[in-house]
Parts: C-alpha cells; sequence; structure tokens
C-alpha cells in the first residue's frame, strides 16, 4: 500500500516507532478483552490480528486494499454502520481509529449495537494534550483528538462504565518523541499566522504525506531502536500519556 498519514503500512525506517507504538496498544489492551469473538475496528492491514488469538476476530476498515491478505473474516465497511447484526461480537477492539470519523456518536452506537451483554470495547485514541498540540489537530486525518476528561465523558452516554487509562512510553521513546516534537515546532513555526486553518483538508492530507514520507526516509538509529516493550499503561497521571485507552462494558443483561 501508498505510505500515508491515514494508517500504519509499514515498520521500515522512520515508520518503526509508529508501528511499535501500535502493536503496543493491542498487547497492552488484549486482557480487557473476554473469551468471546473480537470485531478489530479499524483495523488496517491486520498488524496485530495475532495478538487476539486465542479468539476469533473479525477486521473492519473502509479500505479494501488494506484489508487484503489478512487470513480472517474482513469486512470493508465503515465504522458507523457496521454490517453485523445485533449482540455479534463479545468484544470490539478499535485502536487509532475512531478520531478518523467526523461523528463519533455513531461509530459508539454501533458498537454498543453490535456487542454482547455483558461484552467490552476497547477505544485507544491519541491523547490531544501530548500527540501534537493541545490547542489545534495537526494530523488532517483527525476529526477530532480527546484529552482524558472528554474521552470518558464521549464514552460515558453509551457503556453501563467507562473506565480511561494511559499508555506511556519508556525514557528511550520519550526521547525520540520529543525530538519529533521539536521538529514539528520548527515547521509550525513557519507559519505564525496559522494559515494552515484556510487550507482544504484533501490538500492537507497529500502535504501532509509528503513531508512524512519525506522526513522517515532516513531514520535516525533511535527511530529504529523502539520496541512494544518501549510502552506500559498506567492510570496515573493521564494528562502526561501518549495514548488513552476507554475500557468500556455493556451490561450483563
Amino acid at each position: 500500500m501508498t505510505v500515508t498519514g491515514e494508517r500504519v503500512t509499514t515498520r521500515t525506517g522512520g515508520f518503526n516507532p509508529t508501528w511499535q507504538r501500535h502493536v503496543s496498544d493491542y498487547a497492552l489492551c488484549v486482557p480487557f478483552l473476554g473469551p468471546g469473538r473480537v470485531l478489530d475496528v479499524g483495523c488496517g492491514i491486520g498488524h496485530s490480528a495475532a495478538l487476539l488469538a486465542p479468539r476469533p476476530s473479525v477486521g473492519l476498515d473502509l479500505s479494501p486494499l488494506a484489508l487484503a491478505g489478512q487470513e480472517r473474516p474482513l469486512a470493508a465497511a465503515d465504522m458507523r454502520r457496521l454490517p453485523f447484526a445485533r449482540a455479534s461480537f463479545g468484544g470490539i477492539m478499535s485502536v487509532q481509529s475512531i478520531e478518523h470519523v467526523p461523528d463519533p456518536a455513531r461509530a459508539l452506537t454501533e458498537m454498543v449495537r453490535v456487542l454482547e451483554p455483558g461484552g467490552t470495547a476497547v477505544i485507544v485514541t491519541p491523547n490531544r494534550l501530548t500527540f501534537g498540540r493541545p490547542d489545534e489537530i495537526i494530523d488532517p486525518y483527525h476529526y477530532f483528538e480527546c484529552d482524558p476528561a472528554e474521552l470518558h465523558a464521549m464514552c460515558r452516554p453509551y457503556f453501563t462504565s467507562v473506565e480511561v487509562l494511559g499508555i506511556f512510553g519508556s525514557e528511550r521513546y520519550m526521547e525520540f518523541h520529543h525530538q519529533e516534537r521539536r521538529k514539528l515546532d520548527a515547521l509550525l513555526s513557519l507559519d505564525p499566522l496559522r494559515l494552515r486553518r484556510f487550507v482544504p483538508r484533501a490538500v492537507k492530507q497529500r502535504l501532509y504525506d509528503q513531508q512524512l514520507t519525506r522526513h522517515r526516509r532516513h531514520p535516525e538509529p533511535l527511530a529504529l531502536s523502539i520496541v512494544p516493550e518501549d510502552f506500559f499503561l498506567s492510570a496515573d497521571r493521564l494528562d502526561e500519556s501518549l495514548d488513552l485507552v476507554a475500557v468500556c462494558r455493556t451490561a450483563v443483561s
């Protein structure tokens, strides 16, 4: 697949830290799921499908190209219109996907509809306070970003209980993270009037993809050294987390 900022497709070169961060999201969150069948929402190329085993899983993504070659049941569909019957799944994993739709309420409504009574949905999304700029969405593929309280408030009307946790990085990963932030700050300083606000989303996405590919073509050794073990889960200091995890449970009938 063409490398874009929309989904993780490769761990080669400078894309390695993002790939490993996504893999760790799955690895750290799978224990919250029960033994039933899992819907992997926004699964992309299915890089972490094996981590859902031994539970059977169904991969869902908007792009049929992303789904090609995965050895499990698949559905090319919008997460806001899930092509499954009510109470079809014991669990849902949504890793770095819900921020890609402009109306997350519809996606949450659909998750609740297809979950069995007593099922669990695990929703992982970037922390607005640490991902780009707290007051601005930089990633043109994101329609919204949450802080911990906002994620809880967004999910709570749809589930019986919601617990928000954070995924944090090791000292090694945070060194890489701060390097990336300095590069971002330098790039944004070229537009002090924030005229980028008036650029159409589609144009922003093309420019973002070009910049991403150019920037990550020649990785530094630090980027290549990142592994899934560089990330950990905690309930403390959530404002400082890299990613947020909402563990959402439905009532048992």
